[in-house]
């Protein structure tokens, strides 16, 4: 997804029905969500210190989940502004889906499709496991053949969009996890197609977790294409994970974990970055720019005390 596309993104239900061109998804700095203190382009440009503030709560980044980028919800009383993202899984479903491509599909199939989707967000699962957590029960029946046809279909009308992983030289010989990281352009298609409220996300803080690193990874990979760069995911056999790598094309790369805050959280996340840090063979490739853990709590961005990692709400980030 390119800063074009988050820019002039053309709503393609609204599209295919009456040719109206609406801008789509937006990263929270250009919704006016995000107080924007901190810059990724200064941090890559060798930033060590930052101060930012956010009044946001979480119950505000439940509420952005749901409502998602949608240009034409930024304005609407939040009751309204939530069924922008229904309409639209309403209309991906009954007619996108096949009129993409003129290939007729089941509608139910489709619904049943996101919501395995919305569930396995931010994971490697497999189309096999995407498979049986459809078919569980008897009730539905699909080939792995079909589904991975209906994938690409949404692919193609700018429903999902994965995360590929990222091969970083490293010290030691470890097997790194190739399978991309399912994700969708935008969280609220995720909330919509499990027919979640910002309410049911405060109840389920597990599921607002995965719905955040969408919303996360959304916003950094407008960011990353302004600056001629991708996100990628990386893991590795033991475990080793980091949530999102922003590499720009000159080869300078930020390490990213996404948590939704508390100390704990924090501590895993702080701990991931170093390990992989450790890890990188600086012989062969650049060390990274910056490390940067990633919050939906805590109004305050600043560098944690005797250590290069940052610590930012989403609410303060920005290009």
């Amino acid at each position: 997804m390119s800063l074009l596309f988050s820019l002039v993104f053309a709503d393609l239900h609204k599209f295919l029905h009456s040719g109206i061109i609406s801008v789509g998804p937006m990263s929270l700095w250009e919704s006016g969500d995000s107080t924007g203190t901190v810059s990724l382009s200064d941090l890559f440009s060798g930033q060590s210190e930052i101060e930012g503030y956010t009044s946001q709560t979480l119950e505000d980044i439940a509420y952005l989940i749901c409502r998602g980028g949608w240009p034409s919800a930024l304005n609407m009383d939040e009751d309204v502004a939530l069924d922008q993202a229904k309409d639209y899984v309403d209309g991906v479903v009954e007619s996108d889906i096949s009129r993409v491509d003129g290939v007729q599909r089941n509608p139910e199939a489709t619904r049943c499709l996101l919501r395995s989707y919305a569930r396995h967000q931010g994971s490697q699962a497999t189309i096999g496991t995407i498979m049986a957590d459809m078919t569980s029960g008897d009730s539905f029946e699909i080939s792995d053949k079909s589904i991975m046809k209906y994938l690409n279909a949404l692919r193609q009308i700018f429903v999902i969009e994965d995360t590929k992983a990222w091969n970083p030289n490293l010290r030691s010989k470890t097997s790194i996890r190739s399978s991309d990281t399912r994700y969708f352009v935008d969280p609220s298609i995720a909330a919509a197609s499990l027919g979640f409220s910002p309410s049911d996300l405060m109840n389920d803080l597990e599921m607002m977790g995965l719905m955040f690193e969408t919303l996360c990874m959304r916003d950094l990979r407008v960011y990353a294409e302004a600056l001629d760069g991708q996100v990628y995911h990386y893991r590795d056999r033991n475990r080793l994970e980091c949530d999102a790598v922003v590499h720009l094309r000159n080869g300078s790369y930020g390490l990213i974990e996404v948590k939704l805050g508390g100390e704990s959280l924090i501590k895993e996340g702080v701990a991931n970055l170093k390990t992989l840090s450790d890890k990188i063979d600086t012989t062969k490739m650049k060390a990274p720019s910056f490390k940067l853990i990633l919050t939906a709590t805590g109004n305050y961005a600043y560098r944690l005390p005797d250590s290069d990692i940052f610590i930012v709400p989403v609410g303060c980030l920005k290009l």
